[in-house]
């Protein structure tokens, strides 16, 4: 792997002069925006720097922002299952910034933070929401989800519970990929891992290796990357795997079979996660799951998929979707953090300036290295 096939300097916060009540800091009337004309097609625009839309939202400096599977799915296909790019659209979700606008009410941050965003914000009124699973909301607004606007501009606003603190040692990069962390201690969570478990992994891209990694935190004692790439399987041994297995052309159950032999975990895996949506990943993961085990489907791949519910029902498995992340979820990956016992400044291979977006779109959309980061316009 190499880091950043363009060399960039963040813009310092320095350069910003704060107001007499200390509640804003210098804000520019230029907000450039990177949009998705339609399929296929970016180009850049200056649109007028947004109003808070209430007194408890922030406006926040956008500062980096990871390329996610979702943007490169929305900008080749035009589409991401029922949601479609009809008009144009700003994309990115996965970002970190600086807090340089408060409104009145707000209480728990201030001007000059660096924060991680959670891009989705739900209705905070419905059953979901107040059963805490605002994920499942309906009148969800998410970032860079037709005809919700995303990241990849000068300033976004945000409400301030959605804003999270960064620790002092994460980098504004790393803030970026806080996005993906949660959606890996979501998954993570839903399977229960407990100290000395054995998970194996389906697919060692960014949320694969990221879930290898809330494993291992969690305490699993054997954590397996499959994957049909070698360098990323690599990449995995040295991040959060203690085992990896490249996926062969053969029958599920020869694969998993295999996986169980070389990696030690006769009776099968007590957790499976899997990050590919592809089907025969996923039935070899059924196969590689011991009784009584917990299967948890977090990668999205075609619609209708054929799996071995038979091989699922003869060993009581639990079968569980992951969509997103929820209450609590940010919180627990700032904490991971926080605590070092996670590290993401690894993934990221790549890295952009802003006049270079579509350069690291192609770039990313050729699989190239494991996480590539846009920065924010520079002023």
């Amino acid at each position: 792997m190499h880091k950043a096939t363009m060399p960039v300097s963040l813009p310092s916060p320095s350069i910003m002069t704060s107001s007499t009540d200390g509640s804003t800091l210098h804000v520019s009337e230029e907000n450039r925006v990177f949009v998705l004309r339609r399929k296929g097609e970016f180009h850049y625009e200056t649109r007028p720097t947004p109003e808070l839309p209430t007194s408890r939202h922030v406006l926040v400096r956008i500062m980096a922002t990871g390329i996610c599977g979702s943007d490169i799915h929305y900008w080749k296909h035009g589409e991401v299952g029922p949601f479609v790019v009809r008009e144009p659209l700003v994309l990115g979700h996965e970002s970190a910034g600086i807090i340089i606008r408060c409104g009145t009410d707000v209480k728990t941050v201030q001007v000059g933070d660096r924060v991680a965003l959670e891009p989705g914000v739900p209705c905070r009124t419905c059953g979901f929401c107040r059963v805490g699973k605002y994920n499942l909301c309906d009148e969800m607004r998410f970032a860079a989800t037709p005809p919700i606007d995303g990241t990849l501009a000068t300033y976004y606003t945000v409400p301030e519970d959605f804003c999270f603190i960064l620790p002092p040692h994460i980098s504004i990069e790393e803030g970026a990929l806080v996005e993906p962390l949660s959606i890996a201690v979501h998954c993570t969570k839903l399977a229960s891992i407990t100290i000395g478990q054995t998970v194996v992994v389906m697919g060692a891209g960014p949320i694969g290796l990221l879930c290898c990694a809330v494993a291992k935190a969690f305490g699993a004692s054997t954590v397996v990357a499959t994957d049909i790439v070698d360098s990323r399987l690599e990449f995995a041994q040295t991040y959060a795997a203690t085992h990896t297995y490249k996926m062969q052309q053969l029958a599920p159950e020869q694969n998993a079979k295999t996986i169980m032999s070389r990696c030690d975990i006769p009776a099968g895996a007590d957790v499976i996660i899997d990050a590919t949506g592809v089907e025969s990943c996923i039935s070899s993961g059924i196969f590689a799951m011991k009784k009584g085990g917990t299967f948890i489907q977090a990668g999205l791949g075609n619609s209708n998929i054929i799996f071995p519910v038979g091989e699922l029902c003869a060993k009581e498995g639990v079968y569980k979707t992951s969509f997103r992340y929820g209450p609590g979820d940010y919180e627990l990956a700032i904490e991971l953090l926080k605590s070092r016992k996670i590290s993401l400044k690894e993934l990221i291979t790549h890295s952009f300036e802003f006049d270079c977006a579509e350069q690291a779109f192609v770039g990313a959309g050729r699989q190239e290295g494991i996480k590539s980061i846009i920065y924010g316009p520079r002023k």
